[in-house]
C-alpha cells in the first residue's frame, strides 16, 4: 500500500477523526479548569486607603478579601497623618482578583534627622543655600566681632550651639553667627 492511498484509508481518516475530537474535548476542558481555578471574570475594585491608619486599611481589606504589604516608609509628608498610607499599588480604582496583595508605603512618624556639614569658617553665601538643600531653615542672624566680615563664627538651634555632626530633624531652624569684619575688640594691635 502507497501512503497517499493510507492517507485517504478508511482507518487513517478514522483514527484522524478521533484524534481531532480528542484534542477539541482537552481543549475546552482545560478551558473550563482555567476559568474555575483562576477565577475568570472575578473583580474586585481597588479602596482608596490614602491617610488611613493600617487599623482601618486592615479592616477594609479584610472585608474585601484582600491582602496588605508593607513595603516601606516614604519621606515624611506633613499633609498626612502619622503611619497613615501615602501611596499604594495598585493604584484605587483598578480591579484585581481575591486575595490580591495590596503594597503600601506609609508616612513615618516625622522627619529624618540630618548631620551638620562643617560650614564653619564659610560665608554666608555659601552656607545659607547648603543649609536649605539639606532641608533646615535659616532663622536668626546676628553679628558679633570678628575679622572675617559675614563669616560663620557659630550656628545654633533652640538657642543651643550646634556642631559640625550633631543630627537635627530636617525643617529645624538654624540661627547663624557672623563676623562683623571689625577686629576683636580683646586683641592687641
Amino acid at each position: 500500500m502507497s501512503f497517499i492511498k493510507f492517507l485517504f484509508s478508511k482507518a487513517f481518516l478514522i483514527q484522524l477523526g478521533i484524534a481531532l475530537v480528542v484534542i477539541v474535548l482537552l481543549v475546552f476542558g482545560t478551558m473550563k479548569w482555567l476559568d474555575y481555578s483562576t477565577n475568570h471574570d472575578q473583580r474586585i475594585e481597588v479602596p482608596n486607603l490614602s491617610k488611613l491608619s493600617l487599623d482601618v486599611v486592615d479592616q477594609k481589606l479584610e472585608e474585601m478579601d484582600l491582602r496588605r504589604e508593607i513595603l516601606d516608609s516614604a519621606n515624611y509628608n506633613p499633609d498626612y497623618p502619622k503611619y497613615s498610607v501615602i501611596e499604594q499599588v495598585p493604584k484605587p480604582g483598578d480591579f484585581v482578583k481575591e486575595n490580591r496583595k495590596i503594597y503600601l508605603n506609609l508616612n513615618p512618624s516625622g522627619y529624618n534627622k540630618i548631620e551638620i556639614p562643617n560650614l564653619l569658617g564659610r560665608t554666608q553665601r555659601q552656607v545659607e543655600p547648603t543649609l536649605r538643600s539639606l532641608g533646615f531653615e535659616i532663622g536668626d542672624i546676628t553679628h558679633k566681632p570678628n575679622i572675617a566680615k559675614n563669616a560663620v563664627l557659630e550656628m545654633r538651634h533652640k538657642g543651643k550651639s550646634v556642631k559640625p555632626g550633631d543630627k537635627l530633624m530636617k525643617t529645624s531652624v538654624i540661627d547663624l553667627v557672623l563676623g562683623d569684619g571689625t577686629r576683636n575688640y580683646n586683641s592687641e594691635n
